[in-house]
């Protein structure tokens, strides 16, 4: 195993392109996680949605020309079944993308035990459980690979009425780091995806009126996000564009990690810090 290899390679549009590279996206039915299977699939990579909801499941991989296998991605023995109908039908897999997650609001005086066991299992576990079975597979057959978790802005500040769910997204970001330095010597590359506000079909039936405006004067660029940008920074870190990329967060978020509570002034425009005075 060579650790220290030089890696030549003049940049060429090619580079960017996903050519029948094995790509599985978890929570790939809707969402964040549908984007990106999306986009991958554009590029080339011949895509499985794990997706716990069948209906969403059946339905996006149609719409994409994917790979749909309903799967609990939770449950170690459904990740190694799903695993291997994935590599039996499409190949390898040398693309993760962990998406799959969920919230609740769960206050720190009212957190049950099954609450924050919920929270740690949909947002930290399956990480875990996925990164190790498609790792293992990867070193095992010498083969390179991209592995890409979805966290949030949540696991960089503070969250109340979320602590557990920013403290699972906290823990994505930690273990995407030390997973990029055990695995780098078998040419594997570890990295997360950050957004904030991003529009998806879910935000868009559960917020209230106007929401969009108040989004854009959170956020620097003035909007909320596409889960199609989402899509454009998954595809390069899978790509050979980011072959010397590992060990990172990526925020895609138009500015609001950066902006650390600064925002536009809703009656100026201009960037304000804590409390708007009239």
């Amino acid at each position: 195993m060579g650790l220290f290899y030089s890696h030549s390679m003049a940049l060429d549009p090619s580079s960017v392109l996903l050519t029948d590279r094995v790509a599985v996206v978890t929570g790939g039915g809707s969402g964040i996680g549908r984007g990106i299977a999306a986009g991958l699939k554009a590029f080339g990579a011949r895509v499985a949605i794990w997706e716990r909801n069948p209906d969403t499941c059946a339905s996006a991989a149609e719409e994409i020309g994917a790979l749909g296998i309903p799967v609990d991605v939770r449950d170690s023995a459904a990740v190694d079944a799903a695993l291997a109908q994935t590599s039996g039908e499409l190949g390898p897999v040398t693309i993760l993308v962990n998406n799959a997650g969920g919230v609740f609001w769960s206050g720190i005086l009212d957190t049950s035990e099954n609450g924050w066991d919920a929270l740690y299992k949909s947002n930290l576990r399956h990480v875990y459980l996925c990164t190790q079975r498609v790792a293992r597979n990867l070193v095992e057959q010498k083969l390179p690979g991209s592995i890409i978790s979805v966290t949030s802005i949540e696991g960089v500040r503070a969250a109340p009425g979320y602590a557990t769910y920013a403290a699972a997204k906290a823990g994505v970001i930690n273990y995407t780091k030390t997973a990029a330095l055990e695995l780098a010597p078998h040419g594997i590359r570890v990295n997360a995806l950050a957004p904030d506000i991003t529009w998806t079909e879910g935000l868009a039936q559960i917020a209230p009126p106007g929401t969009e405006g108040r989004v854009g004067l959170t956020v620097p660029m003035g909007r909320a996000g596409h889960v199609d940008e989402m899509a454009g920074a998954a595809v390069f870190l899978a790509s050979d564009m980011a072959s010397y990329v590992t060990g990172q967060t990526i925020h895609v978020d138009g500015g609001t990690h950066a902006a650390s509570g600064w925002y536009h002034h809703p009656e100026t425009g201009a960037y304000a810090l804590g409390p708007t005075t009239q």
